[in-house]
């Protein structure tokens, strides 16, 4: 218990001091997949939803908001920690507009990846349509800003991507066709140049300030362990290695890009420590089970059947590392963003 009270103290000191002493962000602007997606997923006709009970039982009044967790995102908490507002909102929510949007906005959709393909497996937005509310978006802020302060909002907001473990966990993994056809090393090249161009057209949209996320250890997801049962239920190491390679190549991408693209600042913001830890260190974070999630039997459940009326849902969601088979809770989302703050997004403020 010592150790974590000193441990948030020292975040609290950390965001304080920048608080007052760096250039304030004017937005948080975000794509990917269901890691940050605010609620998109709500409005577009897929069975990947989570806008019901229990997701969103940690928010006031119970309130499912279409983010597939029992609260908050992580970059919920990084718009905060940084004074811009406490939660971004889903683009496509209609209760929303750009007044709502300049300061910080979603357009990520659960179930997507770089891969369109990946997209497709669940009808939900793809990458590069993303690209285009972006830019639907973009026209808007200059009408509600001047075109002035519109770019200046632009170029100085921070961009968050993260995107990737569905095209392995969805794509590449469960159809065979796929790698039957592409060697897992062809398939990751394949991912990295579609990263590569996504990040070289929003600098060409005028974003300057872009922290891209490395994939998380997907081989502890609960969902993995539970397909790795005659092993004992550990954590897969085959899916974790696959992961850290990836990440590596992902990196190597990254300083590419900011060689190439003069006056971008590029960071590739690394999830898989922090996670890594988090779950081979429960204790030190005040977590009690990293195994099983707390939806359901928290060996599978994911969006539907994460359903209310699933008698065996947990009751206390900090206990817990995964909210469901596949998403954090809103806990280890905090822990997560502090981390995020703190050792990439740094280099923004």
């Amino acid at each position: 218990m010592y150790y974590k009270v000193v441990y948030y103290l020292f975040i609290a000191y950390i965001l304080l001091g920048r608080s007052c002493t760096c250039k304030k962000i004017p937005a948080i602007i975000v794509f990917g997949d269901s890691s940050v997606d605010a609620g998109n997923n709500n409005y577009i006709s897929t069975i990947l939803k989570s806008n019901f009970e229990p997701y969103g039982c940690d928010f006031d009044g119970r309130k499912p908001t279409g983010r597939f967790s029992n609260g908050k995102l992580p970059t919920d908490f990084i718009s905060q920690a940084l004074g811009i507002k406490s939660l971004i909102p889903a683009y496509l929510d209609p209760k929303c507009n750009i007044t709502d949007f300049a300061t910080g906005v979603s357009f990520a959709s659960a179930g997507t990846g770089y891969d369109n393909a990946t997209s497709d497996l669940f009808s939900v937005i793809p990458l590069w349509k993303e690209l285009e509310y972006y830019k639907e978006f973009q026209r808007d802020l200059r009408s509600y800003l001047g075109h002035e302060k519109a770019n200046q909002v632009l170029s100085e907001a921070i961009y968050i991507i993260s995107v990737g473990t569905n095209d392995f966990l969805e794509k590449y993994s469960v159809l065979s066709k796929w790698t039957s056809e592409y060697s897992v090393e062809n398939y990751e090249q394949y991912l990295l140049s579609i990263a590569e161009n996504f990040i070289a057209k929003l600098y060409k949209l005028g974003a300057r300030k872009i922290a891209v996320a490395g994939l998380p250890p997907m081989g502890c997801l609960p969902l993995e362990r539970t397909k790795n049962f005659m092993f004992g239920s550990g954590c897969v190491e085959e899916q974790n290695n696959l992961v850290k390679d990836f990440n590596e190549k992902l990196k190597a991408s990254v300083a590419m890009l900011k060689h190439n693209l003069v006056g971008i600042k590029l960071v590739l913001s690394d999830t898989y420590d922090i996670l890594w830890n988090i779950i081979h260190n429960p204790d030190s974070f005040g977590f009690a089970d990293v195994r099983k999630a707390c939806c359901g039997t928290g060996l599978f459940e994911i969006g539907y059947m994460c359903d209310k009326l699933n008698i065996f849902t947990c009751w206390d969601p900090n206990n817990h590392v995964f909210w469901d088979a596949l998403h954090t809770t809103e806990k280890t989302n905090r822990i997560v963003a502090d981390d995020l703050i703190k050792n990439y997004l740094s280099e923004f403020l």
